[in-house]
């Protein structure tokens, strides 16, 4: 999906190139700045996003404001009208999103509450009004609780030793978590971003017989990267 999404932003650079090659030599007279044009930095990179990102809900959110700010200044619909509304809408999204966020993702939610249903201790590593780094290279991991509260936890475990499915907790509430993850695992991400996001950039692609690193992200206010 990144890969696609990489070709989108391609295709559009290209279209408007052309548009603009033609239009210097005459050839064409496409005018680009129509009312509302500027919508469009809102509503192409939030739609290139959709295909980009493993949890779509705020991308969609962003497209719909852009398509009602379009209508908008197309006179279409009244700014006063969506004024309004658009606050209630996107607390109806949230909750939607919160309510059925496992049923889109009920395999992943499901090996996420048995892993911390397990009878153990995860590793805690927490940073408030702080930063913590913390590198387990050649230990054995075993999974992880990361809290990041008004502050950051960069947390890396590349060169960990993965022997098999274990879960990673993170949780930034105006803070941010880093993840670096080894090449060799599979990755599984649940996210809920609430006015926050979660980033997944590890290129990892799934093989039945790797064991997986299960991710179980919340976004509040806060950034979580994997990578």
């Amino acid at each position: 999906m990144k890969k696609f999404g990489n070709i989108l932003w391609g295709v559009v650079l290209i279209v408007v190139g052309v548009i603009f090659g033609l239009n210097a030599m005459g050839l064409t007279h496409i005018n680009i700045f129509f009312r509302g044009w500027w919508t469009l930095f809102i509503i192409v990179p939030s739609f290139i996003e959709l295909f980009r990102r493993s949890n779509k809900m705020w991308s969609f959110i962003w497209f719909c404001i852009g398509i009602v700010l379009l209508l908008c200044a197309q006179g279409i619909l009244s700014f006063e009208l969506v004024g309004k509304l658009i606050f209630p809408f996107i607390l109806v999204m949230i909750g939607l999103s919160i309510i059925f966020k496992d049923t889109f993702n009920h395999k992943i939610a499901e090996k996420i509450r048995t892993l911390n249903s397990n009878k153990r201790e995860l590793g805690e590593y927490c940073a408030t009004f702080g930063e913590q780094k913390s590198d387990l290279s050649g230990e054995e991991f075993k999974g992880a609780n990361l809290d990041a509260v008004f502050g950051s936890v960069d947390f890396d475990i590349s060169k960990a030793i993965i022997k098999k499915d274990e879960v990673i907790n993170a949780n930034a509430i105006f803070g941010g978590v880093e993840i670096r993850v080894p090449t060799g695992v599979n990755i599984k991400v649940k996210a809920t971003p609430i006015f926050g996001g979660v980033d997944n950039k590890a290129n990892a692609q799934y093989n039945e017989s790797l064991p997986t690193i299960y991710i179980n992200a919340v976004a509040l206010f806060g950034g979580v990267e994997i990578k």
